[in-house]
Parts: C-alpha cells; structure tokens; sequence
C-alpha cells in the first residue's frame, strides 16, 4: 500500500536516512532484518522511503527502539 505525505509527515530516502542516522546503508538493512529499525514503506515500483515521525522515534532511543509501536 502507498503511503501519502500527508499521512505521516516528510518522507526520507536513504540517502536523508544516512545523513540523519550516521549509518552505513548495509548497516541500516542489517538492522532492518533484525528488527532494530524501522522498515521503509513502499512507494510504488521498487521506491521505498522512511516516514520521517519513524526515523525520529528511532534516533530518540536507538537501543530501545521497538518496531511494535
């Protein structure tokens, strides 16, 4: 399912994830895959992007963030 700006706020690349976060891209997929930082949603085609709310909420407490919610 697309998301909307206007639903979640500013939406992020990985390359605004990168220069938000200080993470490698590799690093930001492995953390993915383990469940240790948001997932990217879809846009449509083989573009995803980060809602800027779930970065945020990742960079206010990256050892405890929780994707549960």
């Amino acid at each position: 399912m697309a998301i909307y700006p206007s639903q979640c706020g500013r939406l992020m690349r990985i390359r605004d994830v990168i220069d938000q976060t200080s993470l490698s891209q590799a690093t930001i997929y492995r953390k993915i895959a383990a469940g240790l930082f948001p997932k990217p949603r879809p846009l449509g085609g083989s573009r995803v992007a980060w809602t800027e709310a779930d970065i945020e909420a990742w960079k206010a407490d990256p050892t405890g963030w929780s994707g549960s919610g």
